[in-house]
């Protein structure tokens, strides 16, 4: 996570894929134009590297950040998977996670509307990608105890959010 005292050669607000790739670029994290409108870029988290897909419809001025953590539902593990959604959604303030209807991919998504101008400040871009990679943290451990460790939904969210005391 970066910290308050962070600062970046950025001044202004900056269109908004712009601001984005600047911030990629200051922190070293591999990021590359996709088309006109979307970057994507990776961001190694605490569990898995993060694929960030960043895609901007100007005529709405809304910018779209998507976060995948790189896990996949089976068919077979698809009704747990949707119930667990709806219990990590209900610990959600910004943003949601889904499961994309094309690969069955396990995905973070989270819109915001920019003002008239349609630009996008640093702050406002750090705590975009921040919150994007610190949900998938928290809720990873959880989507691992339901598709690999065989736990029902309500029993992984419930050990996926347990805080432990101190660090290893």
């Amino acid at each position: 996570m970066m910290s308050g005292e962070e600062r970046y050669a950025v001044e202004d607000d900056l269109a908004p894929l712009d601001m984005l790739t600047a911030l990629f670029e200051a922190r070293d994290w591999p990021c590359k134009p996709v088309s006109e409108d979307e970057i994507a870029g990776e961001i190694q988290g605490s569990w898995a590297k993060y694929q960030l897909r960043c895609i901007w419809r100007e005529e709405d001025r809304v910018l779209q950040l998507l976060c995948l953590p790189d896990i996949r539902v089976s068919d077979s593990k698809r009704r747990d998977a949707h119930e667990l959604l709806a219990l990590v959604n209900e610990q959600i303030w910004l943003g949601h996670f889904d499961i994309w209807s094309k690969g069955e991919v396990l995905l973070y998504r989270h819109g915001v509307m920019l003002g008239a101008d349609g630009l996008l400040g640093l702050d406002q871009a750090q705590a975009l990608v921040e919150t994007a990679v610190d949900e998938c943290d928290r809720f990873y451990p959880a989507f691992q105890f339901v598709l690999w460790g065989d736990k029902r939904p309500r029993d992984a969210l419930d050990a996926a959010l347990v805080d432990a005391a101190g660090e290893a």
